[in-house]
């Protein structure tokens, strides 16, 4: 099996302080590639504004990290939720390296509401970076990969995106929008050698909650560890893989594909509320199970093995 090195790569990779971005852009840079670790340095809170953004952007903590281990890397500590902060995160991977192969779109603030009161000025935070920071950093890397000869694009989505859970609404419909953008960008990325791919990963970067119906422990958070979701990313951001235009769940050691899917249904040219409701059972059965919930064949994968059950 050929080790995938990223020898003189330039990976950005936005949110890159804690959690996920920190995993991506510790395995890219261990196998060679330089980075470009972006945060914003904000607090993490799932419901609202409040909390105590860290004294020291945590950035500088994963540059540190992986300079001690041998690697390269910069900082950045502009916002993905304007034009101009993601133009400012690609031009500091210009500045430093000379250009853009491999973006991923980690970023994103969360809230957790509920539908009917939702907060407006919450609905842009999650809107403003879920969705449009995706968009944001995504067309200004796109520029540069297109002017260099092609590169990869990884987007981050989320489980909320095609399943939702309660109070994710609007974070829901964010991350449903990067799933749609992705499939468009990979389209259009074909004949300019721009691979785009999106990742829903279930992973264990709010510590202290569970996973469905399994409660918090520590045995969860190693099970669900972030670090079991980087090497998709790191064989989706490779130059070798020809994969585009692809959603995938990650988590626990599991890689799965998602996509949409449509049954055969019930076809009459002559089609009539009543003929809609008498075949209902034909046009409503689903290929395969729900891809959520405790008894989904997602989760089942995901668990598999776990001695917690």
């Amino acid at each position: 099996m050929e080790t995938l090195n990223f020898d003189g790569a330039v990976a950005v990779i936005t949110g890159a302080g804690r959690g996920l971005g920190r995993e991506y852009a510790l395995l890219l840079a261990a196998r060679g590639a330089r980075v470009v670790v972006n945060d914003f340095g904000v607090a993490i809170s799932d419901t609202d504004d409040n909390g105590e953004a860290p004294t020291m952007n945590p950035a500088d903590e994963v540059i540190a990290e992986i300079v001690a281990s041998g690697g390269i890397a910069v900082a950045n500590y502009d916002t993905v939720a304007t034009v101009e902060g993601a133009g400012a995160i690609i031009q500091t991977a210009v500045d430093a390296f000379g250009t853009v192969d491999i973006c991923v779109n980690n970023a994103g603030q969360v809230r957790m509401q509920p539908f009917a009161n939702f907060p407006d000025e919450h609905i842009n935070t999650v809107i403003s970076t879920q969705l449009l920071g995706t968009l944001n950093v995504g067309r200004a890397a796109w520029r540069v990969m297109e002017m260099n000869g092609g590169g990869r694009i990884i987007n981050v989505s989320s489980g909320a995106g095609y399943g939702g859970f309660e109070n994710s609404t609007v974070y829901s419909m964010a991350k449903a929008g990067v799933i749609g953008l992705t499939i468009a960008m990979a389209k259009e990325g074909a004949p300019v050698n721009i691979g785009v791919n999106v990742i829903a990963p279930y992973a264990k970067t709010r510590l202290g909650t569970g996973f469905g119906p399994i409660p918090w422990s520590e045995q969860l958070g190693e099970w669900l560890h972030p670090c079991k979701v980087a090497p998709l990313v790191a064989w989706l951001a490779h130059s070798s893989c020809d994969v585009s235009g692809q959603c995938f769940a990650v988590g626990a050691g599991n890689v799965s594909r998602v996509a949409f899917a449509v049954n055969e249904g019930f076809t009459d040219r002559d089609l009539t509320p009543e003929l809609v409701a008498e075949h209902a059972g034909e046009i409503t059965q689903w290929p395969t199970k729900p891809t959520e919930g405790p008894e989904s064949p997602l989760m089942a994968s995901m668990m598999k093995g776990y001695p917690g059950l």
